[in-house]
């Protein structure tokens, strides 16, 4: 069977204003770098799930390439993107594992993934107009700041520690933002983690004995998913962040879609599909859940080069560090300081990814119903608000995003019958909202 893909040109010479499109690539030699480039800028954030929450590493990375692939399959080679760990699932993971251990965590994945494949099959047939109408950008903003912000007491007992490698880490991750620009700026998550690392080595805080034991080639670990009527309670907290992945979706495939001038969003249900799939492939086995990454959006931007290609270069050599134990148990000794240090820095731009929804969407918050949606959100969401019948339990972030939804569609209702015009009408985000991500991208 013939590959996908034509070669640009003489596959080797590249004009600086050239872009090599999703459907074409460069020699393979180069098409290999490229996809090497790929697996760089992923490695940093989604390794670092499985370490928060307690999965192997070695498994997320293998069910992260496989992802990657299957991604590329449904959506016909069109949509150019890497499905790493999804940070929105870090919180309802730990409080899941707390509940029940990881099979229960694995559940509420396994149905997170299921919805959103739902949802992708809806919009495939119906478009993203209600997805705009549900979620204008002062909800999606809140939904995505209160999951970062929520995160902060993980991050600050892991600083806690070993404060002063958490510094040395913390420090790295900035001075690399600050000082270099471009592709090596875009990796100041793993600078700082190598940075960090090499201080907790020389500390003598980290140990080596299961790397020196550990098969170079080899399966992963594998957990049963547990399903259970006592954890319905503790699945539906993970439903929030259904509203997360679609918020991501959007934004990368428009994103995309304004970097090479195309049309992308009739892929949008497709992209939805196979994310919700390898969500739940990855639940099934016992990796992280998955999400479109926006660090490769970055490489894409400063090289031009949207070849799917790389990307199945970059599955492939995912899914082949995924079968070598040995790479799973380096990971596996970075200590709990440096986790703490990056991860301060990683939540807050989570956090701050949010803010900058309802900046670049100019949500004007002198408007009470953007106040109250947004305030009351974080408010529940940082505090970890919990509210129990029986033995049913719903904590913080589904209470804040859960608030947001119906604070901003009830005031907005009771302003339209009273006449007034305090907030702007769903559809008028929405189209502020779309057209500002254009602008953005």
């Amino acid at each position: 069977m013939a590959l996908p893909w034509k070669l640009h040109g003489n596959g080797k010479e590249v004009s600086a204003d050239e872009i090599i499109l999703p459907e074409e690539r460069l020699s393979w030699l180069r098409t290999i770098g490229f996809g090497g480039q790929h697996v760089v800028a992923m490695f940093g954030a989604t390794f670092l799930v499985p370490l928060l929450t307690g999965f192997p590493p070695s498994t997320t990375l293998l069910f992260s390439g496989i992802g990657t692939l299957l991604f590329l399959i449904i959506t016909a080679n069109r949509l150019p993107s890497y499905l790493g760990s999804s940070f929105a699932f870090i919180a309802p993971i730990i409080a899941a594992t707390a509940a029940g251990g990881q099979g229960v965590a694995l559940g509420g994945i396994i149905v997170t993934g299921a919805v959103l494949a739902v949802v992708g099959i809806i919009v495939h047939f119906s478009g993203t107009r209600w997805i705009n109408f549900l979620l204008p950008p002062v909800v999606s903003g809140a939904i995505v700041a209160l999951i970062g912000f929520a995160l902060a007491p993980a991050a600050g007992n892991n600083f806690a520690a070993s404060p002063w490698i958490a510094l040395i880490t913390l420090a790295g991750v900035i001075l690399c933002a600050v000082l270099f620009k471009g592709f090596i700026g875009r990796l100041s998550i793993l600078i700082g983690v190598i940075v960090g690392y090499i201080a907790a080595v020389i500390a003598g805080e980290v140990n080596f004995d299961k790397v020196n034991d550990a098969a170079w080639l080899g399966l992963p670990t594998f957990t049963t998913p547990v399903f259970s009527a006592q954890y319905f309670a503790v699945y539906l907290m993970f439903l929030p962040v259904v509203l997360a992945l679609v918020a991501e979706n959007v934004g990368h495939i428009k994103g995309v879609g304004q970097l090479i001038k195309r049309d992308l969003d009739p892929l949008t249900g497709r992209a939805l599909f196979a994310d919700g799939a390898a969500t739940v492939i990855a639940g099934l086995g016992g990796g992280s859940a998955t999400t479109t990454y926006g660090e490769n959006i970055g490489v894409m931007a400063a090289t031009k080069i949207f070849s799917t290609a790389a990307y199945w270069i970059a599955g492939i050599v995912a899914i082949l560090l995924g079968l070598s134990p040995k790479i799973g148990e380096l990971i596996n000794t970075i200590p709990p300081g440096v986790i703490g240090g990056v991860t301060t820095a990683l939540y807050g731009l989570i956090g701050i990814i949010g803010v900058r929804i309802w900046v670049e969407n100019k949500v004007d918050f002198a408007r009470p119903t953007n106040q109250m949606t947004a305030g009351v959100a974080l408010i529940m969401g940082i505090a970890n608000y919990t509210l129990s019948f029986g033995e049913v339990k719903f904590e913080g972030i589904i209470l804040g995003t859960v608030a947001a939804v119906v604070i901003y569609h009830l005031m907005n209702l009771l302003s339209k019958l009273r006449g007034g015009s305090d907030a702007s009408s769903p559809s008028t985000e929405a189209k502020a909202s779309s057209s500002s991500k254009k602008k953005a991208s």
